[in-house]
């Protein structure tokens, strides 16, 4: 059972209503949010998270999240999680209701990871390449776009998945309409080759990755260069390895690009894991 719980740290009913019919989080995707992923019981990156919430706060123009709200709400969720080891917790916060006093909604829920994304992790998944619709200045160019800011407006996202899914995909590689790599819809890129790990950078109007840095982190640590530069889609074919991270998902083997297999990476995915890992 999902675990919900509001900015006052009260918990409340997940299969109850909460959010107004009139909420601009609802009714225009107005917000933000981020996931984080708590592993028994310690969520993991949670300042990178909370600075994430904040900057797309500040390009919403938002007021700024409280700090000590959303850690109230997340020890209220921690503190009556049941479920398994791993929780996907999640922060919203919304413009409040339309035509209010400017007060935000906010709320944390505790959920359950997927078992889809669990086989993913282990076996794998087939991505295909997408075209964003915007080349890679977009972002410096036209600020009110919210390239980088992470909305509630997720629908050309998930958008994109369904498409991925008819051309018998799992997953998504977004691209400028110039050939630049940007992101998964809900993750980040790494390519590998030898050892040195690269990601695009983030001002091309994509989330930086909190999973990404930690895996950076880990890498550095034990001699591995990493890079953030960009990427351009033919060089995803000819990487030692093509990973997408995230909070949920962790760090997660494309095995094949639009139709294309790519170079086995399953040895080099588990030295990734191992990484990653090392840094909890």
């Amino acid at each position: 059972m999902p675990v919900l719980a509001l900015l006052d740290g009260t918990i409340a009913d997940p299969t109850h209503p909460l959010v107004r019919v009139d909420d601009l989080g609802l009714m225009r995707g107005d917000g933000i949010f981020e996931t984080v992923l708590v592993v028994d019981g310690k969520p993991r990156e949670l300042e990178p998270h909370f600075d994430r919430l904040v900057r797309s706060a500040a390009m919403l123009d938002m007021p700024e999240p409280s700090r000590a709200g959303f850690d109230r709400a997340t020890r209220a969720v921690l503190g009556n999680w049941t479920g398994g080891p791993e929780i996907a917790l999640k922060w919203v916060y919304t413009r409040g209701v339309e035509g209010g006093d400017g007060t935000p909604t906010g709320f944390a829920l505790g959920l359950e990871i997927a078992d889809k994304v669990k086989r993913q992790r282990a076996d794998g998944i087939a991505a295909v390449t997408l075209d964003r619709g915007f080349d890679a200045d977009a972002a410096a160019r036209a600020p009110w776009l919210l390239l980088g800011a992470k909305t509630l407006s997720y629908a050309v996202n998930m958008a994109a998945l369904r498409e991925a899914d008819r051309r018998g995909a799992e997953e998504v590689i977004f691209t400028t309409s110039d050939g630049a790599v940007l992101e998964g819809p809900t993750s980040t890129l790494i390519a590998v080759s030898g050892r040195t790990l690269r990601t695009p950078p983030a001002t091309i109007g994509i989330l930086p990755g909190t999973t990404q840095a930690a895996l950076f982190r880990a890498a550095e640590r034990e001699g591995w260069s990493v890079k953030v530069e960009p990427i351009r889609v033919p060089e995803l074919t000819e990487a030692d390895g093509v990973f997408l991270a995230s909070s949920v998902r962790k760090v997660t083997r494309v095995h094949t690009i639009d139709g294309t297999q790519l170079t086995d990476s399953t040895a080099l995915h588990g030295e990734l894991v191992r990484l990653y890992d090392s840094e909890y």
